[in-house]
């Protein structure tokens, strides 16, 4: 005890004499006015008088250590405190050695992506900070490199973090094999399906594995995965028809009933969860806020998938679903018949929909459920069944079915992932161990038992394995030791199901008693084990309940249905209506009961011998492995984030054994090796040192490598091997694999000389081989290059020579053209404009003539209209009087003057119509004649395509297009002169003449003929006019360059 100030950091004594209290770690933040402030590690301030004395905390403590081995005070307070801050910091992960403490944190961690995974692969323990990934690293590489069989046994209570430990592990081994083969997705895989049957919330956790399973992955020789197997152990099939409050059944359910379409349930007959009495039981908890059941079956349907589940198969298995769903709403009524108890079917309509969905008969599975047949001297009797054994014989049914749906399920799983080895092929294994924690609840039943037992027998594997084994070795090696006790559950075991009347053995005789009941079975078990010191009897002998000391704590367990649920069989009434059944799946589940007699049934391993079979063969498995630990711890009993309860903590630690786990990790030597395998693996730390089947005295070499690496260091040289601590094993790793790479870069640097050598005198003569082809490639080239050049010169000189021929002749060509060209203009507007005099004359004479005639019409219509007048004036006078028969005849006058000018302004409006339709039609023939003259017609026709026709030049008016109007040139008035002198045909050629010889001479008399306008059509000739003797210069200038400069 020591004086404290500000800033120092003590324990703090603060035990009430409760078994799980311990020193609390506490930091002095005041030291004044006779008192002493100090907060804890729960972060309470709490008050001290200035005299108390307190106990220092150790360096080591203060800050925490990643292994608890480097602690300098090796309490439990120490070992507490050490997990609480890291805790706090969200370090989730501590090392005792090779061991991993896992505390859950029951919050999402930022931990577990690809970034860590590669950070943690082909680390050693103690390299990096702990982290379950290291774990799985180190158990995957010792297997590469000791060529031996691994495993990965996760233990804790309920709700620690098992199951997610062994999920991480997976993935994380899955990404370090480096392959991503599809065998890898499916392994992964796996895991959703599995949870969805065989996990459900409890009260201590979300998602409570209840089964057990073993998980062993198989590597090839490059270290793949190539292949899995899952062993199930134990799946609790009582959840399927009652849960404790506040709990669920398994998720499959939820996940079912929340994923499914409206038309999916239809088909399936099934409604809402609430609406079912096995999902709805004490005011049961339906929904979990951690989980999305809706995804959750999004991705149970993708993982089916991926595990080759058929179409069928799952329909299959959602027909068995609902059934076991609407099995649990099937009630019976209780009656009296003949003065014995017996029952009904309340809700024939629920029976009658789980016979359709069983596809089995109807009558035939009521009378299952209400009737029992017995065989008693050969004889088959029938009896009545009340309403509670109706109500048995209907869960049993259930829990039947679900549970060898589940057995198929993983065997579906393994025919996917598993492959059988070869017996040549090389195969290496790492098993993954997820198995129930230690339970104790409120109610503690045949489960519990099963379950406690499979945590019993680890917990023996690892004292076996970390105590007994390991100090065994060291007196057989005869190394300096000092013995550690620690607490052995043997005698646990022995009580359970090793010695003779242990408790499954009594248990299993009283199952097969006909007249054994839960109390006999009680009542035998105090018997036979009240004076046992890990035995706990009944306080009363009214209760039927009996503890056990195990090495997690007390456990008390209710004897009730532990006959029944050990027997693990149901109706043979109803297993015989299971072989009528019309559905081939449901019978395959049940085909290996079909073949088994009634008396066979009888003499069949009960449910715990099973069990016990099943342990004692995963525990040789694991024997024959080398085993990594992870020691998972539960910080609350509540699931909360950021709490930690150091009493619940502590206990995990005491009663797993942690305190001597640290000490003989500490002082003992985790690490060995044979002489000859040390001096294979390390003789490179050790100048002169040879092989090990070289070596005379492979113990003086290993002696000698370890005074030269390991100087001042703690370590042992036994009979036949050398003893190592894990930090002297990654000192030892770590120099070696310094050494082998300064010896690789040599070898490396040698090598690559050598190829670099070969390179070059390859590269060198390959280069001179090119150089010769290129030089003579260069020369060839050169000389056509001159070859080419000298003829396109000579082309050029001849093109040149022609072009100016030819711009010659055509510019005089064209001074031609312009001269007739400009005269035959110049007559055409005469002709033209004579023409429009005359037509103008014609028209504006027309024209009046056709007004005068409508004047004199109008003026005569008027007069007549005057004349009406006045005579109807002198006809009126006689009767109305002078002034009113003019009056009279005046107002008739006008009315006949309207008429006449609308049927005048009629005329007019027709004759308009007309002169437009007129119009119409003449511009209609003028763009008909305006589209029907081709002035090519004339030159095709004087030079025709064809090779062997002579044709005659025929010769026609021509319609000549000037500015939209268009005339006849024959029609035209013209002078007697003008008509001689100009349109007089030129000589045309005679009649057998070759015209396929174009002549510039035979072009003009054709062309410049009486009927020529200047007008003209461009059109490319078929052959060039002039006497051309190359054909490549007659097909130049109809190139489109050249053609544009015509």
């Amino acid at each position: 005890m020591v004086s404290v100030s500000k800033g120092d950091h003590v324990w703090i004594d603060q035990r009430t004499g409760t078994e799980f209290n311990v020193e609390i770690g506490a930091r002095v933040v005041a030291t004044q006015a006779g008192q002493i402030v100090l907060i804890d590690d729960n972060e309470q301030e709490l008050h001290f008088p200035a005299q108390t004395k307190f106990r220092s905390m150790h360096i080591s403590s203060i800050e925490g250590v990643d292994d608890m081995i480097l602690l300098g005070d090796l309490k439990e307070s120490a070992i507490l405190h050490n997990l609480h801050i890291r805790y706090k910091e969200d370090i989730i992960y501590t090392y005792t050695g090779s061991i991993l403490v896992a505390v859950n944190p029951y919050k999402s961690l930022d931990i577990y992506n690809i970034k860590y995974m590669r950070q943690y692969s082909n680390k050693k323990i103690g390299e990096l900070q702990p982290h379950i990934f290291a774990t799985g690293d180190n158990a995957y590489w010792s297997m590469q490199r000791y060529q031996h069989d691994q495993c990965i046994i996760i233990s804790g209570e309920s709700g620690s973090g098992k199951t997610e430990s062994t999920k991480l592990i997976l993935q994380f081994l899955a990404a370090t094999s480096g392959q991503h083969s599809w065998i890898e997705q499916q392994i992964l895989d796996a895991n959703p399906i599995l949870e969805a049957f065989g996990n459900a919330k409890t009260v201590r956790n979300d998602n409570s594995s209840r089964f057990g399973k073993y998980i062993d992955i198989h590597f090839d020789k490059r270290g793949a995965i190539e292949g899995a197997k899952i062993e199930q152990y134990l799946l609790e099939k009582s959840r399927i028809v009652s849960q404790a409050r506040d709990e669920r059944n398994y998720h499959v359910f939820y996940c079912m009933l929340a994923g499914m379409s409206k038309e999916e349930k239809q088909a399936l007959d099934l409604t809402t969860a609430s609406d079912y009495v096995y999902l709805n039981q004490l005011d049961g908890t339906i929904y979990c806020d951690s989980r999305d059941d809706a995804k959750e079956w999004a991705t149970i349907k993708s993982a089916c998938k991926v595990l080759m589940f058929s179409d069928e198969e799952l329909n299959d298995i959602l027909r068995l679903l609902s059934a076991v769903l609407n099995l649990g709403n099937l009630k019976f009524q209780a009656t009296t018949t003949q003065n014995m108890d017996t029952c009904i079917v309340a809700n024939r309509n629920v029976l009658r929909l789980v016979s359709k969905l069983l596809k089995l008969d109807e009558n035939g599975l009521c009378d299952g459920f209400l009737k029992r047949t017995i065989f008693a001297h050969g004889e088959a009797v029938v009896t009545p069944l009340n309403q509670e054994q109706a109500c048995d014989v209907r869960d049993a049914f259930v829990k039947g079915i679900y549970g060898k749906m589940f057995i198929w399920i993983v065997e579906k799983i393994n025919s996917a992932i598993y492959k059988p080895q070869d017996r040549v092929a090389y195969r290496k294994s790492l098993g993954i161990l997820d198995i129930f924690g230690f339970e104790n609840f409120q109610r503690n039943s045949f489960e519990q038992l099963c379950i406690n037992y499979a945590n019993e027998n680890l917990q023996q594997f690892f004292v076996h394995h970390i105590f007994k084994l390991e100090q065994e070795e060291y007196d057989n090696e005869h190394i300096n030791w000092k013995h550690i006790a620690f607490e052995d559950n043997q005698r646990i075991l022995d009580l359970i199901a090793s010695k003779s009347l242990n408790i499954i053995a009594l248990i299993d005789e009283e199952s097969r008693f006909p007249k054994g009941t839960d109390r006999s079975l009680c009542d035998k078990l105090h018997a036979h084990h009240s004076k046992n010191e890990n035995f706990i009897p009944r306080k009363t002998d009214n209760n039927i309940n009996f503890g056990v000391r195990h090495f997690a704590g007390n456990v008390f367990y209710d004897c009730q249905n532990f006959l029944e649920k050990n027997r693990d069989t149901f109706s043979q009434d109803l297993m015989k209506l299971l072989q009528e059944s019309q559905s081939k799946f449901l019978r395959n589940l049940f085909l290996n009961e079909f073949h088994i007699g009634t008396e066979t049934r009888k003499r069949a391993p009960t449910l715990g011998t099973q069990f016990k079979k099943s342990l004692d063969s995963l525990m040789s498995i694991l024997s024959a492995c080398q085993p990594f630990f992870v020691r998972c711890i539960k910080p609350n009993e509540y699931k909360a984030a950021d709490n930690f309860d150091r009493a619940l903590v502590c206990r995990q630690l005491r009663y797993s054994g942690m305190m001597e786990t640290i000490s003989i990790r500490r002082k003992g030597y985790p690490i060995r090796h044979l002489f000859r395998d040390f001096v294979d693996r390390y003789r490179l730390l050790a100048p002169g040192i040879g092989p090990s089947h070289v070596e005379a005295d492979c113990r003086a070499a290993a002696d000698k490598i370890c005074k030269n690496v390991l100087v001042n260091q703690d370590y042992q040289i036994g009979r036949t091997k050398v003893f190592l601590k894990d930090a002297q094993d990654v000192f030892l790793e770590q120099a070696r694999e310094q050494v082998m790479a300064r010896k690789i870069l040599i070898l490396q640097n040698s090598i690559r000389t050598w190829i670099a050598r070969r390179q070059f005198v390859t590269l060198r003569q390959s280069v001179l081989l090119i150089q010769r082809y290129c030089k003579s490639y260069r020369d060839a080239r050169r000389l056509q290059i001159i070859t080419n050049g000298f003829t396109r010169l000579q082309t050029q000189f001849h093109t040149r020579m022609l072009t100016l021929r030819y711009s010659v002749l055509r510019s005089r060509i064209l001074n031609l053209q312009r001269f007739c060209r400009g005269y035959l203009a110049r007559q055409n507007y005469s002709r033209k404009l004579n023409a429009i005099l005359v037509l103008q004359s014609e028209v504006r004479r027309h024209i009046a003539q056709k007004h005068m005639r409508r004047y004199r019409l109008q003026e005569k219509m008027y007069r007549e209209a005057e004349q009406e007048r006045y005579e109807e004036e002198k006809r009126l006078i006689p009767k109305l009087g002078a002034k009113r028969a003019k009056e009279e005849a005046e107002r008739k006058y006008q009315e006949r003057l309207k008429i006449l000018q609308r049927e005048m302004s009629e005329q007019e409006r027709l004759e308009q119509q007309r002169r437009e339709r007129e119009r119409a039609e003449a511009k209609r023939l003028s763009m008909e004649r305006k589209n029907n003259v081709d002035e090519s017609d004339v030159f095709n026709n004087i030079f025709p395509s064809s090779g062997d026709e002579r044709t005659t030049p025929v010769h026609r008016p021509t319609t000549v297009t000037t500015g939209g109007m268009q005339s006849t040139l024959g029609n035209m008035p013209q002078s007697k002169d003008n008509i001689e002198r100009i349109d007089k045909p030129l000589p045309l050629p005679y009649q057998d003449e070759d015209l396929k010889e174009y002549t510039f001479a035979k072009f003009a008399s054709t062309y410049f003929q009486g009927n020529a306008t200047s007008y003209f059509t461009k059109k490319t000739l078929k052959q060039p006019l002039l006497a051309i003797k190359s054909e490549r210069d007659q097909l130049y200038p109809q190139d489109e360059s050249i053609r544009s400069l015509t």
